[in-house]
Parts: structure tokens; C-alpha cells; sequence
């Protein structure tokens, strides 16, 4: 078992070596808007799984998650072969990509949060003339008198 320390170093150095070769030297259209947000690599520093989010050309455009989990798994080889070179461990770990979900999690999130608020603001509307049922001050104050005559609440 690897120190802890190192497999967040060797994970933050997996993640730049990848990074940067999908941007500036793996040429397939596919991985244009590929960007790796995370890395994780496994106690015995043998496996390493990178999260990546895929951009859309614009932002009306659906991202092609489907191209660029294809286009991954084709450069994987020469990924590993980046990594190991870059890194200089004895055993290059095993590459594996997972989309990461927490943008599109995020961006539901704000839409919920989004349609809560227009639900505040709807409920704020409507109470603003409201008034409260019954009399203004529904407990009776002092002075006022039992069936029996006296005002201490027993009923003798």
C-alpha cells in the first residue's frame, strides 16, 4: 500500500500529462471539448481513473458524450504511454475514463432552485392581501368573567 500522498500527487500529475495531451497532441475531432476534471488513482497506484466533462461547441449545442467516450478509449494506449513517460513510476497505472456528472447535477440544481424561487415569489404575491381567519386577538384578556361570576376560572 502507497503512501496516500504520493497516489494525490501521482493523480494530479496523471490528470495534467492527460490533459494536456488530448489538447495539444492527440488530433481526433472528438475530444475537442473533452476536459478532465478530476483523477483518482488507487492505493497500490496501479489504476487510475480520470472524470471528464465534454463541452458543446455552443451552448444550444448538445455535448457528444458517446464520440468522446470512443475517442478516449482509442487513445487510451497512447495516453498510458504519455503517463508513463511523464510520471517515471516503475508500473504505469491502467487508464480509465468516467464521465463526470457533477456539472449536469449542478446545473439541475440551480434549475430547481430557480423554479423554488418563482415559487416564493408566487406564494409572496398571493399573501400580500391576505388577512388572518378569525377574530385579531383570539385570547381573552383579563377581566372577563366565568358561567360562575368570577374571573379566577374554576367552575364551582
Amino acid at each position: 500500500m502507497a503512501d496516500p500522498a504520493r497516489a494525490k500527487r501521482l493523480a494530479k500529475r496523471i490528470s495534467t500529462i492527460v490533459a494536456s495531451a488530448i489538447e495539444y497532441e492527440i488530433k481526433d475531432p472528438r475530444l475537442a471539448g473533452v476536459t478532465i476534471t478530476d483523477a483518482k488513482v488507487s492505493g497500490d497506484l496501479h489504476d487510475a481513473t480520470l472524470y471528464y466533462t465534454v463541452m458543446g461547441a455552443s451552448l444550444d449545442d448538445e455535448p457528444d458524450y458517446e464520440g468522446a467516450a470512443a475517442a478516449l478509449e482509442k487513445a487510451t494506449g497512447v495516453l498510458r504511454t504519455k503517463v508513463g513517460a511523464g510520471t517515471g513510476v516503475r508500473f504505469t497505472p491502467t487508464l480509465a475514463f468516467v464521465r463526470d456528472t457533477v456539472p449536469d447535477a449542478a446545473h439541475r440544481m440551480e434549475e430547481l432552485l430557480a423554479r423554488a424561487r418563482a415559487a416564493d415569489e408566487d406564494l409572496a404575491r398571493v399573501r400580500e392581501g391576505a388577512k388572518h381567519a378569525g377574530d385579531p386577538d383570539p385570547y381573552r384578556v383579563g377581566g372577563a368573567e366565568d358561567t360562575d361570576g368570577d374571573t379566577d376560572g374554576d367552575e364551582r
